[in-house]
């Protein structure tokens, strides 16, 4: 019984130690013995042999813990790493892919069971190229101690957080400024685009395309308010080192506050330079 397990192989002593219990526990066919002698000597084998035998499940024990401490696959490491992976995409995360108090949830997924990996003791992840953690996505996962391999590990970033929703529908066109919206929490990740999330980025704002209720409000449908029209009069701040020169213009097109406009001054010359208000800032 003591060499049934293959990883096991006893010393001599405890061969040795196995002979004489079996001796005593035979002290019942020596002629002249007495009844309790024999019995004393198979109480003491058959408590040496309980003994032995519990020495012998430990040790059983300790290879079948190692041995299956060795066939670990990558699959189980990349399991039992989940926390690691976890503190790994919170770290590498943008700013602002949580906005307005968001809360992350990720979900590791696991790598394909016929993959013939090697054992591996120590994993390390990693960004992939051009990898955005946001959404469904995937992570680069390498071995550093044990193996050599570097796999794709599937992993969902969901993020919850505040965003602007319309509280009515809105046409294309219409001034941001007057419309009903409202802020609920969304699935942020569900959305395409870059999510509104503070109202005050609607200022000075126009749709340009239409948007139902309880949508969400996005960036890339907003346009800035055109401040001055094609043909409108506008001055023009030539800004030196310590001087300001001031014409007067006409504006060749429309344009908001803080993008560039061609202007065309009394004299004919067409110049261009940054809107501020309702004046063109030229910088010489």
């Amino acid at each position: 019984m003591l060499n049934a397990h293959p990883f096991y192989e006893p010393p001599s002593w405890m061969a040795r130690v196995t002979g004489r219990i079996m001796a005593c526990a035979n002290l019942a066919a020596v002629p002249g013995v007495v009844l309790h002698r024999r019995t004393a000597a198979q109480r003491f084998a058959q408590a040496a042999l309980l003994a032995m035998t519990a020495l012998t499940a430990g040790v059983t024990g300790a290879h079948a813990q190692s041995a299956q401490a060795q066939s670990r696959t990558p699959q189980a490491a990349a399991s039992d790493s989940r926390d690691p992976i976890q503190t790994f995409i919170e770290r590498n995360m943008p700013a602002g892919n949580a906005a307005g108090g968001g809360r992350i949830e990720i979900s590791v997924g696991s790598l394909d069971p016929r993959l013939q990996l090697a054992p591996c003791q120590r994993i390390e992840p990693y960004l992939l190229p051009g990898t955005r953690l946001w959404g469904r996505t995937s992570i680069g996962v390498r071995c550093l101690e044990g193996a050599t391999w570097t796999v794709s590990l599937p992993v969902t970033v969901t993020v919850r957080g505040l965003a602007v929703v319309a509280a009515e529908p809105i046409a294309a066109g219409s001034p941001a400024t007057a419309v009903a919206v409202r802020i609920e929490e969304v699935e942020l990740t569900r959305e395409s685009g870059t999510p509104v999330t503070d109202p005050a980025q609607l200022m000075g704002k126009t749709f340009t395309r239409g948007v139902a209720v309880g949508q969400v409000l996005r960036l890339e449908t907003l346009r800035a308010t055109p401040t001055v029209v094609a043909g409108d009069p506008v001055r023009i701040d030539m800004v030196g080192k310590g001087f300001v020169i001031q014409a007067e213009g006409q504006a060749l097109s429309a344009g908001a506050e803080g993008q560039p406009l061609r202007v065309r001054t009394e004299s004919g010359r067409i110049v261009s330079g940054t809107l501020k208000g309702r004046a063109v800032e030229i910088r010489i």
